[in-house]
């Protein structure tokens, strides 16, 4: 994709992903996508959250657990 096109929906929700900082607890300000994978994976279990934080944690999870990290090298 060029620089002059927009982003997709999809894209532009990827890069908010990328650059959402963990707002609280022991891992604040830590961008979501940087999170220690063992954190996320327990975040997991015990239930995320029915925000919107909450949904990009799972997101997070998925590519972490699918070693899709790479997905956000190039948009850090």
């Amino acid at each position: 994709m060029s620089e002059s096109q927009p982003f997709t929906r999809d894209q532009a929700y990827l890069l908010k992903l990328a650059r959402t900082r963990m707002p609280y607890g022991k891992h604040e300000g830590m961008l979501l996508v940087d999170l220690p994978e063992p954190y996320v994976v327990w975040m997991a279990r015990e239930g995320f959250a029915r925000t919107e934080l909450g949904r990009m944690l799972a997101i997070v999870h998925e590519i972490k657990v699918n070693g899709l990290e790479f997905l956000f090298e190039k948009i850090r």
